[in-house]
């Protein structure tokens, strides 16, 4: 697998990444997506929630406010356990997370590090233009909490019967002590998650199927699935809601580490919440009304930003061609930032005649570049490195004929198609054909 700082190079020079604030020295550990990451992701997240939402009558969105009442984090146990074991080096004062270091000397100086202490993850803040205690919120350290406070509602304003499930992608942020290695670990993040509710009898058998869903959806979006890995949480590491967890690990640069994770909460959130607001939260059988409970949950949950990471790395791909090095980022057409490149040979009054029409015309279908810079073979270069995977170039013959060449990415095989079939053939190479 290619070394991580060889993709951050790639990741900023292409437009995927930059430092968050980089002008003003950057902020550790913050990141700006530039125009083909904004777009990488939006593709990403609009593929998951096609999938999810759109594409299955059993699950329902949401969109769920980062600021909640402050209750909702007592209740889900976050106020009082969301913590990570934190040691200080007495000499440097810098801050590590306990369960990272594997010496009893601080990495940065050989200072001595303090014994173990609880830093709570959750960012604070206040509403108002004063900092009071008395009104203390929280920027939400996951997305969950609003599909459960939600629950009710989405029942009595749907049709929806168990199982279904509700779907929501948003911000969360986190206090990490020591966030790093690039976009992995993040002070805010985006995450794509499901609540889904099931009757308690059949949450093994749900769980089971939400695994193999999540690794099928692996294979779509084109990750390394030989770097993919089941990882059976032992119960002394899971969270404090779950009954069982798997992770799906990645092997990354940087070592195997946790891209998504499946979790069995049990009916802990749904109990919490009934008690804490005095809100009856109980399911009601709509085949036998005498029959009420609290739905059981499964949380299949996906990090956007590890997602791309992972992505990038399983797309980066180098070949030697005629004796040089050749650097393609292998993204399937769905999720390439530009689908298609069309480049006129030439800036000339003739050629420009033929190309703009076409741009138009592809551009209200497909994600298209248009570039006219440098020579030919260094622009098909450039679409190789961020992921086009169709060039389509207009040449001089193509006044006589009416015809462009369109090179295939990862083959690099070229061939010629008529004007008129063009947007046909396009469609024919990038739509999926199941």
């Amino acid at each position: 697998m290619v070394d991580i700082d060889t993709v951050i190079s790639l990741a900023k020079q292409r437009g995927f990444i930059y430092p968050g604030s980089e002008i003003y020295g950057g902020l550790a550990n913050a990141w700006d997506y530039g125009p083909l990451g904004a777009q990488l992701r939006f593709n990403i997240k609009r593929l998951w929630w096609q999938q999810v939402v759109e594409q299955r009558p059993d699950i329902v969105g949401l969109d769920g406010a980062i600021l909640m009442n402050p209750k909702v984090w007592q209740a889900s146990g976050h106020v009082d356990t969301f913590h990570d074991p934190m040691k200080e080096c007495q000499a440097c004062h810098r801050r590590y997370r306990a369960n990272d270091l594997d010496t009893s000397n601080c990495p940065n100086c050989g200072g001595s590090l303090s014994a173990p202490r609880d830093f709570n993850l959750m960012f604070k803040t206040w509403i108002g233009p004063v900092a009071d205690s008395t009104t203390p919120v929280y920027l939400r350290p996951e997305t969950a909490q609003a599909m459960f406070v939600n629950f009710r509602n989405v029942l009595n304003t749907t049709r929806q019967r168990l199982p279904f499930g509700i779907a929501q992608i948003g911000k969360a942020f986190r206090n990490e002590i020591t966030p790093g290695n690039y976009i992995f670990r993040t002070l805010e993040f985006e995450q794509m998650e499901i609540e889904y509710f099931v009757e308690p009898a059949n949450w093994v058998e749900q769980f089971e199927q939400w695994a193999q869903w999540m690794e099928q959806w692996a294979q779509q979006l084109g990750l390394d699935i030989a770097a993919l890995h089941r990882y059976e949480v032992p119960a002394d590491e899971r969270a404090h809601y779950s009954q069982r967890t798997i992770d799906f690990e990645f092997d990354f640069p940087f070592g195997r580490k946790e891209l998504w994770g499946l979790a069995y909460r049990g009916d802990f959130d749904l109990r919490n919440h009934q008690i804490q607001s005095g809100e009856k939260l109980e399911y009601t059988d709509p085949m036998d009304p005498t029959k009420k409970f609290l739905p059981h949950i499964i949380e299949p949950t996906m990090g956007v930003d590890r997602t791309m990471l992972a992505l990038l790395l399983s797309a980066y791909h180098t070949e030697t061609v005629n004796g040089e090095t050749r650097v393609v980022l292998r993204f399937t057409p769905q999720l390439a930032p530009y689908q298609v490149a069309v480049l006129p040979l030439a800036r000339k009054p003739e050629l420009a005649a033929l190309t703009e029409p076409l741009y138009q015309q592809l551009s209200k279908r497909w994600r298209c570049d248009f570039d006219t810079t440098q020579s030919i073979g260094k622009r098909y270069r450039r679409q190789d490195e961020i992921g086009t995977p169709y060039c389509i170039t207009i040449d001089f013959d193509s006044v006589i004929d009416h015809a462009v060449t369109i090179r295939q990415r990862d083959a690099m095989t070229q061939v010629r198609v008529p004007l008129n079939q063009v947007d046909q053939y396009v469609h024919d190479q990038i739509t999926p054909t199941s």
